[in-house]
């Protein structure tokens, strides 16, 4: 046991620091490196590549729900707690953005750090009660908060509207750059566009800041104490102190999270913020994957596409009817249903035969694909070698044929 607890905390030694501030480093290779700015370069130029705006729409959803569900990875996924009360701490991020960055009308990055720092705030309140329970009871708990803030919320009409909602048309400037109509030479982007832009660089900085942190001598304690609290705690590891800052994180990349998904609906209503939506975030981090960099971004891309693509295209599958004007008696799933459906399926399917998550499965069909790559490459390069072998023995042959 002290050899897995050495191997997650840090074992004594003097390269610990050294490796420590290796591990700690965003870009640990110039393959890393390289990677974000590609990603970079992908994210500027897909939106114009992609002339419908329902496909930037739905690449705008997916990037918004990884973003609160990377944070909700750091709590059910690296930390081993269970949290159902990440709609409370978008609806805190959104409601400061609608504060801050409609009503007040200051700039971008204002209302999206403050988004952050009063989700995390949230957080710091949730963490002290949520970590005296466990199991089941921290779900009451979660369930609890989303209700607590539900009442909250719709009371504070000046700021939410109440039931009715509020419009929200935040200010989308960084200095003079307005992402609402953004300009980079000639090309000209959309609001949508822009946000497109906005909402997938903030994920990529929440992957590779979660993905570092957790091999940080930070996370691997956070990993210690999900594999064994007591184990962790006799070697050294405070671990309310680390468990609080997991959620503080968790919760502000949720804030983060509420504020972009503000920004895309321009509108806020409290009725966002829901059972339906945690409910979301458990299968999502559940099918992409537990404890998982890219499992997040994989949850949410199957998730939420899934009731959008449904929708959209009701009329090119003949088991799906459209929720309008659908003739009674007519055989289907109702569009608006079929998503419930399928996320039923999909999570026993994962439970029972993936349980690790499509991430870790997608991972293995690489490693499996790269294998057959390697080898098809190694014995063509040894089907090469043997045919020049074979050829300079006949040469030699030759020549020493004419030689006699």
């Amino acid at each position: 046991m002290s050899t897995t607890i050495e191997r997650h905390v840090g074992a004594a030694g003097p390269d610990r620091e050294r490796r420590i501030r290796a591990e700690s480093r965003i870009f640990r290779s110039p393959w890393t490196r390289y990677g974000a700015i590609l990603l970079v370069v992908l994210v500027v130029v897909f939106p114009l590549s992609v002339g419908d705006p329902f496909l930037i729409s739905l690449g705008t959803t997916i990037g918004i729900f990884s973003v609160g569900a990377i944070g909700l990875n750091v709590i059910n996924g690296y930390a081993g707690q269970i949290s159902m009360a990440q709609p409370l701490f978008l609806a805190v991020g959104a409601f400061t953005a609608v504060g801050i960055g409609a009503q007040l009308n200051l700039p971008l990055p204002v209302w999206l750090i403050a988004s952050a720092v009063t989700g995390g705030v949230a957080g710091l309140v949730v963490a002290p009660f949520a970590l005296r329970l466990k199991g089941v009871y921290q779900i009451v708990l979660g369930l609890g908060l989303i209700y607590i803030g539900y009442f909250v919320f719709v009371n504070w009409r000046s700021l939410t509207g109440g039931n009715v909602g509020i419009s929200a048309p935040v200010n989308m400037t960084i200095g003079p750059l307005d992402f609402g109509k953004l300009q980079i030479g000639n090309l000209l982007y959309t609001y949508q566009q822009g946000l497109f832009i906005i909402v997938w660089l903030v994920v990529a900085v929440c992957m590779f800041l979660v993905h570092n942190l957790v091999r940080s001598s930070v996370g691997r304690s956070i990993i210690a104490i999900r594999d064994s609290e007591l184990a962790a705690r006799v070697v050294g590891v405070n671990t309310n102190r680390r468990l609080i800052g997991g959620y503080i994180l968790s919760s502000a990349l949720g804030g983060l999270a509420g504020a972009l998904y503000i920004a895309q609906l321009r509108y806020a209503s409290i009725e966002q913020f829901g059972l339906e939506m945690a409910l979301q975030f458990i299968i999502i981090v559940t099918v992409g994957g537990l404890a998982s960099a890219w499992g997040p971004v994989i949850g949410s891309a199957v998730i939420c596409a899934i009731p959008l693509l449904a929708g959209k295209y009701a009329n090119l599958m003949p088991f799906i009817k459209p929720d309008s004007a659908a003739p009674d008696g007519e055989w289907g799933i109702p569009a608006g249903q079929f998503s419930v459906v399928v996320y039923g399926v999909l999570l026993i399917l994962i439970l029972l035969f993936e349980p690790k998550g499509l991430s870790d499965l997608l991972s293995r069909g690489g490693r499996a694909v790269w294998r057959l790559v390697s080898r098809s490459r190694r014995n063509t390069a040894v089907e090469k070698n043997t045919a020049v072998e074979d050829t300079t023995v006949e040469e030699s042959t030759a020549d020493e044929k004419k030689a006699e």
